[in-house]
């Protein structure tokens, strides 16, 4: 599966990253976020287009496994 890492970004440019990224990968994709608000954001915008997330919490970070 395709990784994606966000870390360092504030939205809204995690949801701009994994909405390109889903266009070559649109299976689904592992997306690194650093922020709350960015897991939030990313994960809201990913299960309105259908997908399911499931969240993975890392040191300072968290891991959205996104799949259809």
């Amino acid at each position: 599966m395709k990784e994606l890492d966000t870390s360092g970004y504030s939205c809204p440019e995690p949801v701009i990253m994994t909405k390109k990224a889903l266009k070559d990968s649109p299976e689904g994709l592992d997306v690194t976020v650093d922020n709350r608000a960015s897991k939030e954001n990313v994960t809201r915008y990913t299960t309105a287009l259908g997908y399911s997330v499931r969240t993975e919490e890392g040191k300072g970070c968290w891991i959205l496994h996104i799949a259809r």
